[in-house]
């Protein structure tokens, strides 16, 4: 399995046992990187794994790190994503913040004990 693999297993696997996800926003909003006309908004299962993100991407650095509940961000943040053509990216991590981007659907499977097989792996900042 590759490291991006890993997290991607990671994020379903802690995230539920959290109760949370974590995302960073500064003062203009959530980051969200786009590559050509997909935008993807990543999120954590572990506040450690977004604050490491944040110190070492330039493109990060000044933003925070808070907390959704997975109930509000499975029932809220994930339909509005979806709406808007959106992508949720799964743990990114490294220098380049790279990861898994999956849609909303996916991600929503995943916490239906039914693991969404596929993602592009991508790397944003």
């Amino acid at each position: 399995m590759s490291l991006s693999g890993a997290h991607r297993a990671a994020f379903r696997r802690e995230a539920a046992g959290e109760g949370r996800v974590y995302a960073i926003r500064d003062d203009g909003g959530l980051a969200a990187p786009s590559v050509g006309a997909v935008w993807a908004v990543p999120f954590w299962s572990k506040p450690t794994r977004a604050g490491r993100v944040v110190d070492q991407v330039a493109a990060y650095r000044g933003f925070e790190v808070f907390a959704v509940d997975v109930d509000e961000w499975l029932e809220d943040w994930l339909p509005r994503f979806e709406v808007d053509g959106m992508l949720v990216g799964v743990n990114w991590a490294g220098a380049r913040a790279t990861g898994y981007d999956l849609t909303p659907a996916q991600v929503r499977q995943w916490f239906e004990d039914e693991p969404a097989e596929s993602g592009n792996s991508s790397a944003r900042a």
